[in-house]
């Protein structure tokens, strides 16, 4: 399963990390983002170690979401160093995400 991050978790999480998190951004109430879920779950697994895979749910967890513009869910970002280096809005193919992370490790 994806990490439940929250807004009162995420600096700690996301932002400190020493390995690139990529974090999706949804809604219980969002078809695309029941899609995206079972990606998530497998990348959390295939990337244990190598990097974090977590979820922040947008109705419960404003803050980061509006603060790195979140406007259509699902959105994926993904995190190194605490800056965003990769986005994917909308779902995508798995090895779509994949490349995301790859690309940071």
């Amino acid at each position: 399963m994806a990490l439940e991050i929250t807004d009162a978790t995420f600096d700690e999480v996301v932002l400190k990390s020493d390995k690139p998190v990529m974090v999706d951004f949804w809604a219980a109430w969002c078809g695309p983002c029941r899609m995206v879920a079972p990606i998530m779950d497998q990348l959390t697994t295939e990337y244990d170690g190598k990097a974090v895979i977590g979820k922040v749910d947008v109705d419960a967890n404003q803050e980061f979401a509006a603060k790195y513009g979140v406007r259509n869910i699902p959105t994926v970002l993904v995190f190194k160093n605490g800056e965003v280096v990769e986005k994917q809005v909308g779902v995508a193919p798995k090895a779509t995400y994949a490349q995301k992370i790859d690309a940071h490790l």
